[in-house]
Formats: C-alpha cells, sequence, structure tokens
C-alpha cells in the first residue's frame, strides 16, 4: 500500500501542466531521433542534455522530458528497420527480420502499428517490474558497505561490453580510459592536483556533461557525414505505409508472442550487461523456437516476429532503469548517460535514493506510464509523420544536432575552453568508434571513477591496508563471481552470439532479394 500511496504522489507530480508538456515533447523528438538510423536512445538523450540544463529545469522535469525522450527512442528504431531495413539502433535489428518483408508486402502501416502496440505492452509491464522490484532491491542494496560497493562497480565495468561482446580487450581499454580522464583533476583526499598540466580549466576536473555530448552527439555528426555524405538516410529507397491499423485478429494472435517477449526483455535489461539488443535477439529466437520450428514462417513477414522482440527490447529498457535507480549502476548505455544526468543534479542514485527524493524518483517513474500511454496514441496516427524524417537530408540534420551541442554547453559552463574540449572528445568518440571500441564503458569510468576511488580508500581506511577485505565478506565473493564470469563468458559465447544474429539477419536478407 505504501509503494501505491508514493506511486499517487508521483503522478501528481508527473500530470502538472509543464511536465506533462515536456513529457509529450519528450516522446515526439525521442521518436524522431529513434527514427534516424544510427542516432538511436543513447544518442538522443546525450544531444537534448543541454538543452535541458540550459532551460534551468528543475531535477524531476529534466528527467521526465529525459526519460521520455529515451522511451521515444526506444519505439522509434522499429520506424526505419521496417521501411527501409535499416536498423534505428542495434535492439531494432531483430525488427527487420520480420518487419521489412511485412512492408514489401504492402503491410508497413500494420508493421508499424503492431510493433507499436507491442513496444506499449512491452515497456508497460516493465514499468510495472520496475515499481514492484526496485523497492525490494533497495533492501538489498542496504547491505553495502565501501569494499562491497567498490566491487559493484567493477561487475558494472566487467559486464557493460555485453554478453555478444567479441573483443574484451576493448572494453577493458575503454573502460580504462574512462577512469584515466577520471583521474584528471583534483585528489578528493589530498586536494593535491593530477594531471593538470597546470592548467587552470582542468583543477575542478572534467565535466561528465561535455564528455558525454562529444563523446556522443559529436562523435555520430562525424560518423553520420563520413557515410552518407549530406544524402538523406531513405532516399535509396522508400515504402509506402499503406494501412495504418492492424486488424484485431492479427493483434490477438500475437498476444502471446508479447507476453514472452515482455518476460524475457525486463529480464534482461536487470541483469547487468545484457541490455536491450540480447532481449530483443532472445525474444525472437524463442518465438521462432515455440511457433516455427520449421521456419516456414518467420523471416517472410510474420507478425509475431515483429512483436515479439519490440516487446523484448522496449521491456529492456524499463528493466535496465531498475539497478540504476536501485544500486547506482547503469544496465545499459543509456542508463549510464541518464546517472550522468542524475549526478549533474546533485542526486545520488542507489538505496538511499528511495528515502532521500522520493518525490524525483517517484515522480520519474509515474511519468513513464504517462509516456507510454502518449507514444501509443502517437506513435499509431503520426507515424506518417515520424517516416518523413527519413528524407530529411543530413547536410540538413547534422548542422543542427551540433549546434545544439555548442550552444547547449556553452550556456551551461559560459567557457570556450569547455567547447573545444567537447570537440577533443567528439574526435575521440570518432576514432574509437572507427576502431571498434564502445563509448559505454569511457562514460562509465569517468562517471563511476571518484566514486569507486572514494570506497576503495574507505575500505582500506577500514582494514587499515588490508586488501582481504575486498573479499571479506559473502555478498563481495558472490559480485566478484558475477564480474569474472561477466567479463569470460562474452570470450566464450560473444562471437558465437553475434554470429547468430547476423546469420539471422543475412538469412532474412537472402529472402527480402
Amino acid at each position: 500500500m505504501d509503494t501505491l500511496a508514493l506511486l499517487a504522489d508521483g503522478f501528481a507530480i508527473a500530470l502538472t501542466p509543464q511536465n506533462l508538456f515536456l513529457a509529450v515533447m519528450g516522446c515526439f523528438l525521442g521518436t524522431l531521433m529513434g527514427a534516424l538510423p544510427g542516432l538511436g536512445p543513447a544518442n538522443g538523450v546525450a544531444i537534448l542534455i543541454p538543452i535541458a540544463f540550459s532551460l534551468g529545469l528543475g531535477p524531476v522535469a529534466s528527467l521526465i522530458l529525459l526519460v521520455s525522450v529515451y522511451y521515444g527512442a526506444m519505439y522509434g528504431g522499429r520506424i526505419s528497420s521496417i521501411l527501409l531495413n535499416i536498423p534505428g539502433d542495434e535492439p531494432a535489428m531483430m525488427t527487420c527480420l520480420d518487419g521489412y518483408p511485412m512492408a514489401l508486402q504492402g503491410k508497413a502501416g500494420e508493421a508499424l502499428s503492431l510493433s507499436g502496440v507491442a513496444s506499449f505492452v512491452g515497456a508497460f509491464f516493465a514499468t510495472c517490474g520496475l515499481v514492484i522490484l526496485a523497492p525490494q532491491l533497495v533492501k538489498v542494496a542496504l547491505l553495502f558497505g565501501p569494499a562491497e560497493y567498490f566491487v559493484l562497480f567493477t561487475v558494472a565495468f566487467a559486464t557493460l561490453g555485453g554478453i555478444s561482446s567479441t573483443n574484451q580487450a576493448k572494453s577493458a581499454f575503454a573502460a580504462a580510459l574512462g577512469l584515466g580522464i577520471a583521474m584528471i583533476g583534483s585528489d578528493s583526499q589530498t586536494g593535491s592536483q593530477r594531471f593538470t598540466f597546470d592548467h587552470i580549466h582542468l583543477y575542478d576536473g572534467i565535466d561528465f556533461l561535455i564528455a558525454i555530448v562529444g563523446l556522443f552527439a559529436l562523435s555520430e555528426v562525424f560518423i553520420f557525414l563520413e557515410h552518407h555524405r549530406g544524402g538523406a538516410v531513405g532516399s535509396a529507397k522508400a515504402t509506402k505505409v499503406g494501412r495504418i491499423m492492424p486488424d484485431f485478429a492479427m493483434i490477438k494472435r500475437c498476444i502471446p508472442s508479447m507476453a514472452r517477449g515482455t518476460g524475457i526483455g525486463f529480464f534482461s535489461g536487470v541483469l547487468p550487461g545484457a541490455g536491450a539488443s540480447l532481449g530483443s535477439f532472445l525474444a525472437y529466437s524463442l518465438e521462432k523456437q515455440t511457433v516455427d520450428r520449421d521456419g516456414k514462417t518467420f523471416g517472410k513477414g510474420d507478425p509475431r516476429g515483429v512483436a515479439a522482440p519490440e516487446a523484448g527490447n522496449n521491456a529492456a529498457s524499463g528493466g535496465a532503469l531498475v539497478p540504476m535507480l536501485a544500486l547506482g549502476v547503469p544496465g545499459s548505455g543509456t542508463t549510464a548517460v541518464l546517472l550522468a544526468v542524475l549526478l549533474q543534479l546533485n542526486i545520488t542514485p542507489g538505496p538511499l535514493l528511495f528515502q532521500k527524493n522520493p518525490d524525483v524518483v517517484w515522480g520519474l517513474i509515474a511519468s513513464l506510464f504517462i509516456a507510454n500511454f502518449i507514444l501509443l496514441a502517437m506513435n499509431i496516427p503520426l507515424v506518417g509523420i515520424f517516416t518523413r524524417v527519413l528524407m530529411v537530408p543530413t547536410r540538413i540534420l547534422m548542422p543542427i544536432v551540433a549546434m545544439i551541442s555548442f550552444v547547449g554547453i556553452y550556456s551551461i559552463t559560459g567557457s570556450s575552453f569547455d567547447v573545444m574540449l567537447m570537440v577533443g572528445f567528439g574526435i575521440m568518440g570518432w576514432v574509437l568508434r572507427k576502431l571498434d571500441v564502445s563509448l559505454v564503458p569511457v562514460i562509465l569510468g569517468i562517471l563511476l571513477g571518484n566514486q569507486m576511488e572514494v570506497n576503495l580508500r574507505r575500505a582500506m581506511t577500514i582494514s587499515d591496508g588490508d586488501w582481504s577485505i575486498l573479499v571479506g565478506s559473502p555478498l563481495a565473493i558472490i559480485l566478484w563471481g558475477v564480474a569474472i564470469t561477466g567479463f569470460v563468458l562474452p570470450m566464450l559465447m560473444g562471437r558465437r552470439m553475434k554470429k547468430r544474429m547476423e546469420a539471422a539477419r543475412n538469412e532474412e536478407d537472402f529472402v527480402g532479394d
């Protein structure tokens, strides 16, 4: 009953005119960004962070805007997948397998609407799971001491490469790079300067918002311009939307697929390192094994092959918020960006968040419910508008993204040095992406580096320098086991998992041709 009362208070906060308007705008902008291949939820949130802060929005309002963008981008990823056979982001890749064949059959509108309904089901029930699970996880988190928190952060670094990672060395390098950047500035214990090179602008360290906007938003500008050379994403091949509403029989037939996809997706989101991509892949694979073992309909335009992965990846997006809010450890790249926003707002995610800032956390959860209904109402009748964004040339789109990044960062910091630093991070992000090095561990290192150091020092102080404190409790040992397993498992299974995902995609491409 306490949970319901707190959720009711959250709805009272989320339903104010300002917050409701921000939710609608966030959903709309998020869907547009999700529809553009390559941008995705992490980049979408990163692009809008400067706007949220430059407008002077409060903590709750800023988070409502950004999580609405997050959910909207997860919805939007399906549009280019279905119409162009180009995934809006990696989790939407499995939607191509049956979504694009449906579009070729003249059922693009039905596929888009059905995927919108599946996205709603997955995200809605994942948000319900967040309400139930997060407060329970807080009780476990209260058992954590400095040593356990240090190991928990290690788990985050070890597992964030994901189960489908094929090169853990690159993930480890990215994490080390992020931790190295986090060390720049004043030592939290002694006050001495580290790696500042006597440059006054570096005395306070590097603001992670600058790093995030540079690594995600600006690097995306460079990548986009490199690959598309100013043309429109959807100019090469465009598919007519056709009839919008699917018949009730199609929706009824897909309900079990949505249910199974939601369960798998939510579980994948909660698990560190699994994420929406794996949730989408497992949902599709399970559905194919359950209803089409002979391979007669899947990959040829089966609506259930659209519903399952869409429910899976949207459920995973809600599930990833559970460890971020309850433990302060992000479960995905986008939640790592949202973690940065919380820290910038002087709000510390973790066990005490639900006690110290109940208005923030429950207002946020309530806004997720509202955003789902807004997105459902928006994505079906306005799907034609969202598809037109695919016709916008990148020579128009990318300067807008760059302008928002520059103006936003300068309005926050008022420093030209920070703007140039952001450009430097953009170039670094572009180079790392060319080398196929994930950016998420870099961001996580910058975000958690200082906290990781502080907890290690506290643990060493408590134990009088005895390193055995890091394995001195059953909880710490369990977490070390999770970290080692999470780091080693991709080495054994990652390449195989990646090959299976690519094989499924290639098979669909062959069928489509």
